[in-house]
């Protein structure tokens, strides 16, 4: 098995006849999902997700693919083939489109809806191509053929690309549930039959690699709703994606079966579900849905929320119920159901919120306690069969963190696969296919680029540290005035501090030592302020270690008059 060394350096030019494949995000992490693939001078993108930021990174709204590997070959995207409509696969879309919005965007109906509605927020109106499984196109040099793949979404593609240097098959995210709810299963028969063409390089979804047998059907989780909404004497409220029609449909079964109301709640949530009702993707039985301001009219008894929150996110609806920050207040004899996975780094957060749940009197149920969950990603009984049908030339996980890769490509070798035709990547880092066989080529630029705000890759890892301290060990500022002519004191220092937990009284043990500092520098004839900031963190840095063992941010102001 080849995989990346950290010194690779960019990779040369593609060889004549050759196929490049680099993923900007989605390996060795769980989001980011981003692949372009070049072959003449020309390239094609699949999926162009974003990450959520983990504790580690305060004030951060998104992380997206860096994409400054493409930036100054904007004008050779042929497209961007979009596997399905989870935000780990569309979400970068738009800050891509802001670059070039003429990009095409190629994918299904319903994938192609949810990431038009987003894209009016951004006011950007894309060129789009509608396919279906089944369905053959030309783009460019590449030529594409779609295949339906189940997954906790509807509408979910694979896509195999051929090229004269060989056809890839990237399976986007998948799985084998054999009794799926709207009846549309992975295409086993359209898979063979590619093997049987020849597939010389397959992309595999790996987050499910380590976990062993099958994953169960979605349909099961039907008889444990029905167990909570039977046993529920007030509301229920759900929290789930906001892209999980699937799941979202057993909840509005479940409520119409036991006479309920079904009122969503949160902006994506709304539009969502709108687009998927609208479409025909999800089946509402009339007069079921209502509006959340009418909720106040109906007993406890005869509600169900639906909303947003099911990671524990700060600004989502439930975060804001349980720190009771919302106009929807929790009270004791409440049930909340988070239908949903737990993503990986999400776990503190997840807990935090069923926490505050459960303080204010609600019955959390979750996937530790209760089978309200099962996976989109197939496991690793599901990968074994899948590969003994795909027979690939060359593989390649994808879409996973490490261990899942690792995982992945093991699954790989014990179905045949050789091991020098086992290509372990990670992001940035360019896979060649040339002559039949995959290769590690060279590595380029792909470094997480953060959403803040309006502000897009202006916050750096220098600020998130410094947001770091900030958080944990606070600031100490030092104020000091000094003549600009004899490098004296005229004023200060007077040093404040904020979120260190030493109060302003006690500096007064360290300020003659900080003057005493200043005073042997102009002697010294050192009275440039920078180096004067420098002698004042230092010093007062020391005595608050020594102190306090602490390492607050030291901000030093010197002001000349």
């Amino acid at each position: 098995m080849s995989h990346p060394h950290p010194e690779l350096s960019p990779p040369p030019p593609l060889p004549e006849g050759g196929l490049r494949v680099t993923p900007l995000g989605g390996l060795g992490e769980i989001g980011r999902n981003m692949t372009v693939f070049e072959y003449g001078g020309r390239l094609l993108i699949v999926d162009c997700g974003v990450l959520f930021p983990e504790e580690e990174q305060p004030g951060i709204d998104l992380i997206l693919p860096d994409f400054s590997s493409i930036r100054d070959r904007l004008d050779d995207i042929e497209g961007i083939v979009l596997t399905h409509g989870h935000e780990d696969h569309i979400g970068g879309v738009p800050f891509l489109l802001r670059e070039k919005p003429d990009i095409p965007l190629i994918g299904s109906k319903l994938t192609l809806a949810l990431i038009e509605a987003k894209l009016q927020e951004h006011r950007i109106r894309p060129y789009t191509l509608e396919v279906a499984e089944g369905h053959r196109e030309r783009i460019g040099p590449f030529d594409c053929e779609f295949v339906a793949v189940n997954h906790s979404i509807p509408d979910a593609l694979a896509v195999a690309i051929r090229t004269p240097a060989g056809m890839v098959v990237h399976t986007g995210d998948f799985k084998m549930d054999q009794l799926p709810l709207d009846n549309r299963l992975t295409d086993l028969h359209a898979f063979a039959r590619l093997s049987e063409e020849g597939i010389d390089l397959l992309l595999s979804d790996s987050t499910n690699a380590e976990v062993p047998g099958f994953v169960p059907p979605e349909r099961e989780i039907s008889n444990v709703l029905r167990q909570v909404f039977a046993g529920a004497r007030k509301r229920i409220i759900v929290a789930s994606f906001a892209s999980h029609v699937h799941r979202i449909q057993q909840i509005l079964d479940a409520a119409h079966e036991y006479g309920r109301r079904v009122a969503f709640v949160g902006r994506s949530m709304v539009r969502n579900m709108g687009i998927a009702r609208d479409l025909g993707y999800l089946k509402v039985p009339p007069g079921l849905v209502v509006d959340v301001k009418t909720l106040d009219d109906l007993p406890d008894s005869e509600v169900v929320l639906v909303c947003t929150g099911s990671q524990g996110e700060p600004m989502a609806a439930l975060s804001r119920m349980a720190n009771r920050d919302h106009q929807i207040r929790i009270v004791q004899g409440d049930t909340v159901i988070l239908a949903s996975s737990l993503i990986p780094g999400n776990e503190n957060a997840v807990y935090r919120v069923i926490n505050g749940l459960t303080r204010w009197g609600a019955n959390v149920i979750h996937k530790g306690n209760a089978k309200v969950h099962v996976s989109g990603h197939a496991s690793a009984g599901e990968l074994l069969y899948f590969y003994n049908i795909c027979r690939p030339k060359n593989l390649m996980p994808v879409h996973g963190e490490w261990r899942h890769l690792r995982a992945n490509a093991e699954l790989g070798a014990l179905t045949g696969v050789p091991h020098d035709r086992i290509v372990i990547a990670e992001d940035g880092v360019a896979v060649d296919l040339v002559e039949g066989k995959a290769k590690i080529s060279g590595k380029v630029q792909a470094g997480y680029v953060y959403v803040d705000g309006l502000s897009v890759g202006d916050v750096g890892e220098p600020a998130l540290k410094d947001r770091k301290i900030l958080g944990d060990e606070g600031i100490i500022s030092v104020f000091v005035v000094m003549d600009s002519s004899t490098g004296k004191i005229t004023g200060g220092p007077h040093i404040q501090a904020r979120g260190s937990g030493i109060e302003d009284s006690a500096f007064g043990d360290v300020i003659p030592r900080v003057t005493e500092v200043l005073e042997r520098s102009a002697q010294d004839g050192v009275v440039e302020p920078h180096q004067l900031q420098q002698l004042i963190r230092r010093t007062l840095g020391k005595w608050v270690s020594d102190t306090y063992r602490r390492r607050p941010m030291i901000l030093p102001v010197v002001v000349e008059v």
